[in-house]
């Protein structure tokens, strides 16, 4: 089938979902703009260069998506538009950062987006939205109504967890230490996907029909696995016997309570509290799609797209003696 070529507004295309979401675009012939922040001074050329070279093939237009009013001057009026995909999330998942990012500066895109012409939105969500317990779902959550309202074609897509979100543990069972497990480790699982074949189903959204319009849970391929077998499938390729350590979870709920007394009086604290409740979501909640008639998660029920699994990622990884940066989301 011949796909039409769109011009595709991009946001969050510096992150790893984002930058790989502008290759897979433009391999599918769409004339890809992606919106930047502008550079900060600080910031190496040598820092720089890397992304740049990403993104090649791409226009970059710099303006900081959170600006509204540049937004719409700079960009949306001065071109033309077919869809917006956005990759951009809250960087750091804090209450404020959340609502500033995932709600607020979405739904100012979408307003801007729309009185531009633009007729089709693809969101980036979060599987983690359908038990919404924390600031940045909740964030999340209210933009994908305002979006499902807005009458113009979307489509939201909610993934499971990510290859690098999986990657903490590895330098540390690298370096002979106990892959750490909450519980058992059994009690959770998920279908990781990759950045390609994530960006992939993205980019399919905006010309497959049977997308359109439709919240989209997606998986990688195979099973859905556990904390368990992710650490004995890295102690497998490194040739070792599995040594875990178990953390009560208990342990999360005392910190979280500490952090939120003292985050009172000390603000930063109160972040660092978000932060440890995140990590206590993560370890105990399925990235699954949950059955509200069970209430279970459903692996069977979660659907699967590409060929990457997360074992050949850490047998990649392993060989090449690095691990992707997980930046401000490194929970674990």
């Amino acid at each position: 089938m011949t796909v039409q070529p769109l011009r595709v507004m991009l946001l969050g295309a510096t992150g790893t979902i984002g930058c790989a979401t502008a290759q897979a675009l433009s391999r599918q012939g769409h004339e890809v703009v992606c919106v930047l922040r502008p550079r900060p001074e600080r910031m190496a050329e040598s820092a720089w260069q890397p992304i740049q070279s990403l993104l090649s093939g791409t226009s970059l237009r710099w303006v900081d998506p959170c600006d509204a009013l540049a937004l719409e001057r700079d960009v949306l009026a001065q071109d033309r538009f077919d869809a917006v995909v956005s990759c951009m999330a809250s960087r750091t998942g804090s209450p404020q950062d959340a609502w500033r990012v995932d709600h607020q500066a979405h739904l100012d895109v979408l307003n801007a987006a729309k009185r531009a012409g633009v007729k089709q939105f693809v969101l980036l969500s979060a599987i983690c939205v359908q038990k919404p317990m924390l600031a940045f779902q909740q964030a999340k959550l209210a933009f994908e109504q305002q979006l499902m309202q807005s009458g113009m074609r979307y489509a939201i897509v909610r993934p499971t967890a990510f290859f690098k979100s999986l990657s903490g543990q590895l330098q540390r069972v690298k370096n002979g230490k106990p892959f750490l497990l909450f519980g058992d480790g059994q009690a959770t699982a998920c279908k990781p996907i990759s950045d390609e074949d994530l960006a992939d189903f993205i980019a399919s959204c905006l010309t497959d029909p049977d997308k359109f319009n439709r919240i989209l849970p997606i998986g990688g391929p195979g099973p859905a696995i556990t904390p368990r077998q992710q650490g004995e499938a890295l102690f497998k390729l490194l040739g070792r016997p599995p040594k875990f350590k178990s953390v009560p979870v208990a342990l999360l709920d005392v910190v979280i309570a500490v952090l939120s007394l003292l985050g009172k009086l000390i603000p930063v604290l109160a972040d660092k509290a978000e932060l440890a409740r995140i990590g206590r979501y993560y370890a105990t909640e399925s990235m699954l799609i949950w059955n509200p008639d069970t209430l279970r998660y459903d692996a069977d029920a979660t659907p699967s797209h590409g060929t990457h699994t997360l074992i050949e990622a850490y047998a990649q990884w392993l060989e090449r003696g690095a691990t992707p940066a997980r930046g401000d989301h490194a929970v674990f």
